[in-house]
């Protein structure tokens, strides 16, 4: 049985500059990973060297038959110091563009993955004063490297950033670094907010790109009478970030597993020998939930996956998960639900934001040798890629 997807549908993966460049001394993470050392933080170091090697992991991805990257662009690289910007390194991202557009991959290019340069933090990060024109101002310089792009993710995963950094104020506190259990930061969402609000129109001024973000979605479901709960969270985790999308180019939907919400919030995910590295509950199904209720919320915005993957050191459990997860979003398209790509999470084993043990990828990285060693899932969806249908 074959299922196509639409025309020129975007197949591919994604990275982030901070978890697979190395030694981006000059951003928060690099800062936070060497303040939480005594928390459990680990330190990313040479992480897997695709600052050097993104020419490789580019053809890897085109040779099994894909179509788009998305990776992102580093602030801290770009703007050193503020209002400084080095021209070396705005010259190092287009080469990865042309790269990119010579091997017939369509990149997709973010502009902020998590990270952000040690001095906009020294100045209050985004609740510090003129916070909102500091990211313009690298995002006007940005676009100077952008002809070309068709599609630009100004900041990836806002309820997650407002997570990080409400974390970061409880290192600043002396409090432990929480991995679990968390909620994003309202005040620091709203300035996300006015952030995109003020870049997008800049970025589509500037290229012609269609701009959005992308937003962590979190599947979320009520437990038996616990709507209104379950809408309150809804609310906080995603529909805060997604509300501001209705008037963007498209929405990236970044989905990994699904929750229950009860009266007392979000359902820690019980114990269970199927839960991934990451303690994750294995919901391949949280694909075609993400992608519902982004549409519900958006209306008829287009949707771009950026995101969807699961953490095992078993090739074949990736497999099978991304098997479900492409069912179950071509059962949206189905239901009509305008959906322009699929971007898996990772490209690579790399650097998980503070772990080294998850393993997302497509491909396996010697962390000693750098050597690349795809795995048999990057065949398998560079097959789909290529039959643009699943043939399951």
């Amino acid at each position: 049985m074959s299922r196509s997807f639409p025309n020129g549908f975007l197949w591919g993966a994604s990275t982030a500059a901070h978890q697979i460049e190395g030694n981006n001394l000059n951003n928060d993470w690099w800062q936070l990973e060497h303040a939480a050392a005594d928390h459990g933080v680990q330190f990313s170091g040479d992480a897997v060297d695709s600052y050097h090697r993104y020419q490789e992991d580019m053809r890897l991805l085109a040779d099994a038959g894909c179509n788009a990257y998305r990776f992102s662009i580093e602030w801290s690289r770009i703007e050193p110091s503020p209002g400084k910007f080095s021209r070396a390194e705005l010259a190092h991202y287009r080469r990865m563009i042309d790269t990119a557009l010579g091997l017939g991959l369509t990149p997709v290019v973010t502009l902020h993955h998590f990270t952000h340069p040690i001095w906009f933090g020294e100045r209050g990060a985004w609740l510090g004063d003129g916070a909102v024109d500091a990211f313009c101002r690298y995002v006007e310089q940005a676009c100077t490297i952008l002809d070309g792009v068709a599609w630009v993710c100004t900041i990836n995963e806002p309820n997650i950033v407002a997570v990080n950094h409400g974390q970061q104020r409880r290192l600043a506190e002396g409090k432990e670094y929480q991995f679990v259990g968390a909620l994003p930061d309202a005040e620091i969402g709203q300035a996300l907010i006015a952030a995109h609000r003020a870049a997008a129109p800049l970025v589509r001024a500037a290229t012609g790109a269609k701009v959005g973000w992308t937003v962590a979605n979190q599947a979320l479901l009520p437990a038996p009478g616990c709507e209104s709960k379950h809408a309150e969270v809804q609310h906080i985790w995603e529909d805060m970030y997604l509300e501001p999308a209705r008037g963007d180019d498209f929405v990236g939907v970044q989905s990994y597993t699904s929750q229950l919400v009860d009266d007392n919030g979000v359902v820690p995910h019980p114990d269970h020998p199927d839960n991934t590295i990451m303690g994750w509950a294995y919901r391949p199904d949280a694909l075609g939930i993400a992608v519902r209720h982004t549409r519900d919320v958006v209306g008829d915005v287009p949707i771009v996956v950026t995101e969807n993957g699961i953490a095992t050191s078993d090739d074949s459990r990736r497999v099978a998960y991304t098997q479900g997860a492409l069912t179950a979003l071509h059962e949206t398209i189905s239901e009509g639900a305008d959906v322009r790509g699929y971007l898996h999470w990772s490209l690579l084993d790399n650097f998980e934001w503070g772990r080294w043990e998850p393993t997302f990828g497509l491909i396996a990285v010697d962390r000693e040798t750098f050597e690349r060693r795809p795995k048999p899932s990057l065949r398998w969806l560079g097959q789909i890629a290529q039959a643009n249908a699943l043939t399951f």
